[in-house]
């Protein structure tokens, strides 16, 4: 039976238009075909999301939630700060592998709606930051890192790993050799974060 706009709930609104987004694209997708999926008119859909933009924002921000509640677990876990900053850079660069490898149309259509959405990108980017700072900072506090400004260090460590998860980068992600170049340039900053608190 399909859903009333009493039981349409914005999960299944996001849901639906994701679905939709894989099929035409975003220069195709409408809220007229989001609302016919789900067997609504399309106000029920704008009761929701007063406009298109603001459902494009909204998937656009779903999408990228679910890489950084994934990593959020990392940053926040209780174990050594250096193992915990190697795992979290593992996970964000397979978390956006898995993704344009195992949907590349949507990985492409979430490409585009990034590109419109830079206030959805800069919040997403100031979670990721603010992650990656609580583990430098308790790396520092630790003193497993040397001693500096750990948001300092946290930017500059997603600067230098850019081409593991900007997805500009895509095309390089399935190139022979990759994960060890990956390896080699975390290894080559987590040694730059030691500083002279450990031997090279």
């Amino acid at each position: 039976m399909a859903p009333t706009s009493e039981t349409l709930t914005a999960e299944r609104i996001l849901e639906a238009t994701e679905e939709v987004l894989r099929r035409h694209g975003p220069a195709k997708a409408t809220v007229v075909d989001v609302a016919r999926a789900l067997g609504v008119s399309h106000g029920s859909v704008y009761r929701h999301f007063r406009t298109k933009a603001a459902l494009r924002e909204a998937v656009t921000k779903r999408w990228l939630d679910r890489s950084s509640e994934a990593l959020a677990g990392i940053a926040a876990a209780d174990r050594d700060p250096e193992d915990r900053l190697r795992d979290w850079a593992r996970g964000l660069f397979e978390a956006k592998r898995r993704k344009a490898g195992d949907d590349p149309e949507l990985f492409a259509t979430y490409s585009v709606l990034v590109g419109e959405n830079g206030t959805v990108v800069g919040d997403h980017l100031d979670d990721l930051t603010g992650q990656l700072t609580r583990i430098v900072r308790d790396g520092m506090a630790a003193g497993v890192f040397a001693a500096g400004d750990p948001a300092t260090a946290a930017g500059a460590f997603f600067q230098a790993t850019v081409c593991f998860h900007d997805p500009c980068h895509a095309a390089r992600w399935r190139r022979p050799g990759i994960d060890e170049e990956f390896e080699a340039v975390v290894e080559l900053l987590v040694r730059g974060l030691r500083g002279s608190r450990r031997p090279v």
